[in-house]
């Protein structure tokens, strides 16, 4: 089955903190609070080649959870770029120590593509984009 894919514009770390309500039996403040964590743990991934956290990169697309399984949809920089697999066993093993997480599952997307725009603006001051 196929869903329809947001906009490269409709991606950005603001839009993931505000997810949708969790149903992993907490309340919706607790998920909240959660995906918060989760999204804090994320920024300790780097993408080795740039030196910048796979979050400020704009990389992460979505964090659900459910049932205190996180669920994390990610991009990489282009489609032949090597470390998807460095970043999601960097991921499992953050995210093995917040508290209210007890499973991971990652699933890499190529659409929409990654652009420069969806990094932070700290991300874009550190590579030099004005």
């Amino acid at each position: 089955m196929e869903s329809e894919q947001p906009s490269p514009e409709s991606f950005s770390t603001q839009s993931l903190q505000s997810g949708g309500p969790a149903s992993n039996g907490a309340a919706p403040a607790d998920g909240e609070a959660v995906r918060e964590r989760v999204l804090e743990v994320l920024k300790n991934v780097e993408d080795p080649e740039l030196g910048i956290n796979i979050v400020d990169l704009g990389l992460v697309y979505g964090v659900e959870i459910q049932d205190q399984t996180v669920h994390i949809t990610y991009t990489l920089t282009t489609m032949g770029c090597p470390i998807g697999p460095l970043i999601e066993s960097q991921m499992e093993q953050l995210l093995a120590e917040v508290q209210g997480v007890k499973g991971f599952e990652a699933e890499m997307v190529l659409r929409p593509p990654w652009t420069p725009e969806m990094m932070s603006e700290e991300a874009k001051a550190a590579l030099g984009f004005f």
